[in-house]
């Protein structure tokens, strides 16, 4: 694949975050472009997530600037940030486990209070869209089951069904195939590829190298709370800082 290029959708400048003398992400200038599959990797405690959790408001980062098609978005709350149309999902699975798979994706629509939805008159549009959302994803046989009587791996493709039930123009996942059989990354990958040919711009947070060189057009590499590489996924594979954080040659 060719390096993305192009207009910037997400972009950080010099972003931090310590816990302790732990600088789990460390003065990271970071950009993932409009209209692209971009990748994020990097050896386990390299930062991945605290970066996503500093760009969607999960944390605070301690200094550096996070802008979202150049609005800056540094230190919004979580909700603030959905509502600019930048969505996400996490490592551990987050589903309600007690409502039906149909309800979670309803009461994603009100991120700031969801569970205040409930008990609501249902509004026909929305179950609509909700429907159409599980059919798209897979999962319109499971409606009525409770989010925790479905496997990992479904609850991973709900997740991301809820994501989506905000019309968000950029989603970040992270480690969507984490955990998940081999079928369903199929069907992850499958999914992530054709909403972004339909518009959808994705920054994902992967392990599974497979999934990440084949399906991203512009990958960033991480190694202690930095980028140390920037690139298609070839070029990153053949850098030597790449090489020697992940394998120490």
């Amino acid at each position: 694949m060719t390096d993305a290029g192009g207009a910037i959708a997400l972009r950080t400048e010099a972003l931090s975050k310590s816990f302790g003398g732990v600088h789990a992400v460390d003065d990271a200038t970071t950009e993932f472009f409009e209209g692209k599959i971009n990748g994020l990797i990097g050896p386990n405690g390299s930062g991945k997530t605290t970066f996503f959790n500093c760009v969607t408001g999960m944390i605070q980062p301690d200094s550096g600037r996070v802008y979202y098609r150049d609005r800056e978005i540094t230190r919004w709350q979580p909700h603030k940030v959905a509502r600019t149309g930048l969505g996400r999902t996490f490592q551990l699975c987050r589903v309600f486990p007690r409502l039906t798979v149909l309800d979670n994706l309803l009461v994603a629509v009100h991120p700031a209070h969801p569970l205040a939805y409930l008990g609501r008159p249902r509004e026909l549009a929305l179950v609509e869209r909700a429907r159409g959302i599980l059919g798209r994803v897979g999962l319109e046989h499971l409606e009525t089951a409770e989010a925790r009587d479905i496997s990992y791996g479904q609850q991973k493709l709900l997740e991301l069904a809820a994501a989506l039930m905000a019309d968000p123009e950029m989603v970040m996942l992270d480690e969507p195939a984490g955990g998940v059989n081999p079928a369903l990354i199929e069907r992850i990958a499958a999914l992530v590829a054709e909403l972004n040919a339909e518009g959808t711009t994705f920054l994902v947070v992967e392990h599974n190298m497979e999934f990440i060189m084949n399906l991203c057009h512009h990958v960033v590499v991480f190694d202690r709370g930095r980028p140390i590489a920037a690139g298609t996924a070839d070029q990153v594979q053949q850098d030597p800082k790449v090489l020697e954080a992940y394998l120490g040659v």
